[in-house]
């Protein structure tokens, strides 16, 4: 007599008769509102990402039954945008950890690839004059061509013996270098700094400086905070503020560069993974870096569709480690003159 054979469902028998897997899961079939709770972003949005990312998430692969483009996008977003563990996402979404991991890393990866497509200074002229405009705009300050600071992302300690991603504050740390525009749109990422580096070394250590010094725009500069040392193309406030000009210049500097404190604070409130919240991240420096650089890309991609950077959930203020700012006062003498141009010039 023949023994019928019961086909078993592996995901019946792991996860409950009611749970669906990424595999089975439809983006049609949910609602935008659904999607925007689990994985943070609408349904054009995705498809969007499935269209740029897909011909990298589509690899040969060995297994008869590799993991779509579309599912590894939805696993990573859903990763990115809650904080959660990968063990716990994973098991939210029906996929293994080691699955998990995977569709983290190489849309991390596919992100990273595109970083300088999404991430980058105008070059024509008339962006450049549009971006001095809008900055204008905010707060009367002209010139500016982007708004410079740090901020840390806590990381897991990389080992015992290395202390240089030990902050000031005693926590393991990236010091990433950020410039954005007046809308809150990311110029330049540099997330890759240990976080023992105080500001003003990560400048001067950065790409950005070597960009500005020898090639980008001699007729405007960016703007950074007291943590800076005063450069040609880096205007920093007046530590001891003294007549009504140089008042209404350090006003007009704080509320012009109060916009990329406001773009951390998004950024920390849309992908949870760097917030803190829910731990550190549990990576190597350099993939932590790439994970944060990923985010940042995502940020830039989600307001050219219109996901306006102001419109996330409001998080609290971005905690920054304090430098010393008596030690950055500039020696620069054509950087002093230039400042002192531009306080005659325009808030006399």
């Amino acid at each position: 007599m023949a023994v019928p054979i019961a086909v078993l469902d592996c995901d019946l028998l792991l996860y409950g008769r009611g749970h669906r897997t990424l595999d089975r899961f439809k983006l049609e079939d949910v609602t935008d509102e659904y999607l925007v709770s689990t994985y943070g972003f609408p349904r054009q949005f995705i498809y969007y990402l499935v269209d740029l990312l897909g011909a990298s998430l589509s690899r040969p692969t060995q297994r008869s039954r590799a993991i779509s483009p579309e599912t590894q996008i939805l696993a990573a977003l859903g990763f990115y945008t809650s904080g959660s563990f990968q063990t716990r996402m994973g098991d939210s979404i029906g996929i293994s950890q080691a699955s998990m991991s995977r569709c983290v890393a190489n849309v991390t990866e596919a992100l990273v690839e595109r970083a300088s497509q999404f991430i980058h200074f105008p070059e024509d002229e008339a962006a450049v004059q549009s971006l001095k405009n809008d900055f204008y705009g905010l707060a009367g300050m002209p010139g500016v061509l982007g708004v410079v600071d740090c901020t840390h992302v806590a990381i897991k300690a990389p080992n015992a013996e290395d202390v240089s991603y030990v902050n000031r504050k005693g926590l393991h740390s990236l010091n990433c270098l950020m410039v954005c525009d007046a809308r809150g749109v990311l110029l330049s990422a540099e997330t890759h700094w240990p976080g023992s580096l105080p500001d003003c070394t990560v400048l001067q250590q950065a790409a950005l400086t070597s960009q500005f010094e020898t090639e980008l725009h001699k007729d405007g500069w960016l703007l950074g905070d007291s943590s800076f040392f005063l450069r040609t193309w880096l205007m920093t406030p007046l530590h001891i503020p003294e007549t009504p000009a140089e008042y209404r210049y350090n006003m007009a500097h704080s509320a012009t560069h109060n916009v990329i404190e406001r773009t951390f604070r998004t950024i920390r409130s849309r992908f949870r993974c760097l917030d803190g919240s829910k731990g550190t991240l549990q990576y190597s420096p350099k993939k932590s870096s790439h994970i944060i650089l990923a985010c940042c890309v995502l940020h830039n991609i989600s307001l050219e569709h219109g996901l306006d950077v102001w419109s996330s959930p409001a998080a609290g203020p971005v905690e920054q480690l304090e430098e010393e700012y008596e030690q950055m006062e500039s020696m620069d003498s054509e950087a002093c003159r230039i400042r002192q141009e531009l306080l005659l010039t325009h808030f006399s």
